[in-house]
């Protein structure tokens, strides 16, 4: 036995695909030779329009939504700074393995969810599939944190069962986000 989710929705998630970023030259003669920095371990901004405002240079895997549930821990809540509104949001979501499992987001080597910070949340949606909640990008929500919390209720047999994914979203800076 390993449980289940209380009142599922459906979470559209966009996964950062890494390996097609580090194939793709962003700035062609220059001195970047892919798009995603591994050491900051997300996409480099690169100015590709050439006016001054750098541009991320993302790639993402196509979309899969996934059951969870959904706590909203704020939602474009208020801070205000002297160039204007910047609000904060995050959003949990906690997802079951075994749905994870199914659909191809486990590692099976590892047992690693493939759901990592840098993935972007585009929507909930209810479980027939009716649009819930959009999320605007820019600014978008992004995965800051994916950790296993919960290993199973069945002593003879346990398993892991639960994955808490917090989107959080980004801070404004001086480049466009995306």
């Amino acid at each position: 036995m390993r449980g289940r989710l209380i009142f599922p929705f459906l979470a559209e998630l966009f996964r950062l695909d890494t390996a097609a970023m580090a194939a793709v030259d962003p700035d062609g003669p220059g001195p970047l030779e892919g798009g995603y920095d591994p050491d900051f371990k997300e996409p480099v901004v690169v100015d590709q329009d050439d006016d001054g405002i750098g541009e991320r240079v993302r790639q993402e895997h196509p979309p899969v939504r996934v059951p969870c549930q959904v706590d909203t821990k704020s939602f474009e809540e208020l801070r205000m700074f002297a160039s204007g509104n910047a609000p904060r949001s995050r959003i949990d979501l906690v997802f079951h393995f075994k749905d994870l499992e199914r659909m191809g987001l486990v590692d099976g080597d590892t047992g690693d969810a493939l759901l990592r910070p840098g993935d972007r949340l585009g929507a909930l949606y209810d479980k027939a599939g009716a649009l819930v909640q959009e999320v605007r990008t820019p600014p978008g929500l992004y995965v800051t944190e994916a950790r296993p919390i919960g290993f199973g209720l069945n002593m003879a047999h346990p398993h892991r069962n639960l994955l808490l994914v917090a989107f959080e979203d980004r801070q404004p800076a001086a480049g466009r986000s995306a």
